[in-house]
């Protein structure tokens, strides 16, 4: 096999900050590094999707669609990326076609160049329409596996999976390591059994929060992955991914040397180090996201899935029960046939498995999101579900067997209507039917600022003739 340049994504600007920051980082917190990120020859940087939606309006009062708009404007020469959630898109609850159409069409219109699709339960039918649109309209479509480990994920099943997806038309596949379970070994072994029955380009993601992720791309590298999902390293490692110049470093002069200049990294990170003591003067960049965790490893429970279990324990006054609630993590996501552990399933099992230990009785009461899964509202589970623990939530309610969003009639014309008051373009329509409790107030906000500067314009040119 010919090894060429390993190509880089860098998450500088989306997951980044999301897994160290809360994704607090702001469009202007951006914008000023763009010129050097634009030179740097990235093969894209993601800078969208997953939850910078919905933090720019509910906690930093931005647009997102401007955001991307102003980012695309700033980054003509890089391809830009963003995560979307398959049939759910941002949101956590699947949504109709025409809405997965026409949020694919305007994110594509407004700058973005690759989706990553993903679904939580790699349910290929969750993430078809998605794609299909997102071929139709131009962009270049990355279908995704969420890897996990579990008696039912073995290698065969993800080389499956990938030969799957490269028949639906994707145009490249990732492997979705979003808790860092991959081990260096077994990205070797997987990447080579994947490289030997697809032909399409793999990108692997990963983070570092088990402390493997460098490991793990040097092994895929050595294996012919073609590209890998780095961070600059003001906001790399811990939950955020590995660190782009490190890699950078140690591939030059090999046969993977990715070319991108050292130099023009560390201009862009001195950039970012402001930014990032800021957040960690503000008290949002916490430093223990930098530390290892190979707690990880033996309970598959993410960073992000881990803080709110704390959360959640603290506020019943039940810290005590922390072990116990990450024991029965495990027990839970078997009863529901073998989800892999990312949103909005890991949320999902981790709220029933909370419920079941401060209960003192296991599945005493059931989560209408818990319900929903073992019902099939959110696709096909992999592995087999524990029939008693269905039958005590959905009792004689059918399981849902076809994808479920074809139960699901069109609802973009009841969307326009419901939302006329405030949305001014589909670009705000959307905005509220992913978000309906955060966008409505925060469009009416931003329309209504700008009434008053066009009012206070007026009375200027007034005063002036």
């Amino acid at each position: 096999m010919e090894l060429k340049p390993l190509k880089i994504t860098d998450t500088i600007l989306r997951d980044a900050h999301q897994s160290q920051a809360a994704t607090r980082m702001r469009t202007e917190d951006m914008l000023p590094a763009c010129e050097i990120l634009d030179r740097i020859g990235y093969y894209s940087l993601e800078c969208w999707g997953g939850a910078t939606f919905d933090a720019c309006m509910r906690f930093l009062h931005e647009d997102p669609w401007e955001r991307l708009r102003a980012l695309r404007k700033a980054l003509p020469n890089t391809k830009l990326q963003m995560l979307l959630r398959g049939q759910n898109l941002l949101g956590y609850k699947h949504y109709a076609d025409d809405v997965v159409e026409l949020f694919v069409k305007k994110s594509i219109e407004n700058g973005i160049d690759i989706i990553r699709i993903f679904d939580a339960l790699n349910d290929p039918r969750n993430i078809e329409c998605a794609m299909k649109y997102t071929k139709y309209y131009g962009g270049i479509a990355e279908a995704a596996i969420s890897y996990t480990t579990s008696p039912v994920h073995d290698e065969a099943h993800f080389v499956e999976l990938a030969m799957k997806l490269e028949e639906m038309g994707a145009d490249t596949i990732c492997i979705k390591d979003m808790a860092n379970l991959l081990l260096p070994y077994d990205a070797f072994s997987l990447i080579s059994a994947i490289k030997k029955r697809v032909s399409l380009p793999i990108h692997l993601h990963t983070h570092n929060t088990t402390g493997t992720g460098d490991m793990t791309y040097l092994l895929a590298a050595e294996a012919g992955a073609d590209i890998v999902d780095t961070a600059l390293s003001p906001f790399s490692n811990g939950t955020s991914q590995p660190t782009t110049e490190s890699l950078v470093a140690t591939l030059k002069g090999t046969p993977r040397d990715t070319g991108l200049d050292l130099n023009l990294l560390s201009d862009a990170a001195a950039h970012f180090r402001t930014v990032a003591k800021r957040l960690k003067d503000e008290g949002i960049l916490d430093p223990k996201v930098l530390n290892v965790d190979t707690n990880t490893l033996l309970y598959q429970v993410p960073g992000g899935m881990l803080s709110n279990l704390i959360s959640q324990l603290k506020q019943a006054k039940a810290e005590d029960k922390y072990y116990d609630v990450l024991a029965e993590i495990p027990r839970v996501r078997e009863d529901f046939g073998y989800p892999p552990l990312v949103t909005p399933t890991s949320q999902i099992v981790g709220t029933q498995a909370v419920m079941n230990v401060l209960m003192g009785q296991r599945y005493k009461t059931f989560t209408k999101e818990s319900k929903g899964v073992l019902r099939g509202e959110y696709g096909a589970l992999p592995g087999k579900v524990n029939e008693e623990v269905r039958a005590a939530a959905i009792g004689d309610e059918e399981v849902i067997t076809c994808r479920p969003a074809d139960l699901i009639e069109p609802e973009v014309e009841k969307y326009r209507e419901e939302m006329k008051d405030v949305a001014r373009c589909d670009e705000d329509v959307l905005s509220c039917a992913l978000f309906p409790k955060v966008a409505p107030g925060f469009l009416t906000e931003k329309y209504g600022k700008k009434e008053e500067k066009k009012e206070e314009e007026i009375r200027t040119i007034n005063v002036i003739y």
